[in-house]
């Protein structure tokens, strides 16, 4: 008996599989340029690592306005929205990803993977809106 090879073709599979390591990289290189960035105007020596790891991973105003820094300017503008935004939108998406597929590997298949996918879709799009409405009251922009 000779295996059988999938097809290649852009599937829902393929591309959230795709999503998953593209979405895991941008992460992390995310991650790593809101610490250089943040070192370079002037974390070094005007927060501790908690603040720093904080403010890397949720750039909201208020978590730096909270701490002992002087100039707020250089650390509330349009870059750090951005990345908020940006960090937001594939945590959220590669998180909720995830979970649909540990779940579906224990499902069979039928209308009930169908339903569980609009429950899915409904509860990543709540997540998002409710994670920008946090970033818009922040008063980070």
């Amino acid at each position: 008996m000779q295996r059988r090879i999938p097809a290649r073709a852009f599937s829902f599979e393929y591309i959230m599989w795709m999503f998953m390591r593209i979405s895991g990289l941008t992460m992390s290189i995310l991650a790593l340029v809101g610490i250089g960035y943040a070192l370079y105007i002037g974390a070094r020596t005007q927060m501790d690592m908690g603040t720093l790891l904080r403010w890397t991973f949720f750039p909201i105003g208020t978590h730096v306005a909270a701490s002992d820094i002087a100039v707020l300017e250089q650390w509330i503008n349009p870059f750090w929205t951005i990345m908020q935004y940006v960090m937001i939108l594939f945590a959220i998406t590669h998180a909720f990803n995830g979970f649909r597929m540990v779940v579906e590997d224990f499902m069979g298949a039928g209308w009930g993977t169908q339903l569980f996918r609009g429950l899915v879709a409904l509860l990543w799009l709540f997540s998002l809106f409710i994670a920008f409405n946090i970033i818009q009251t922040s008063g980070a922009i």
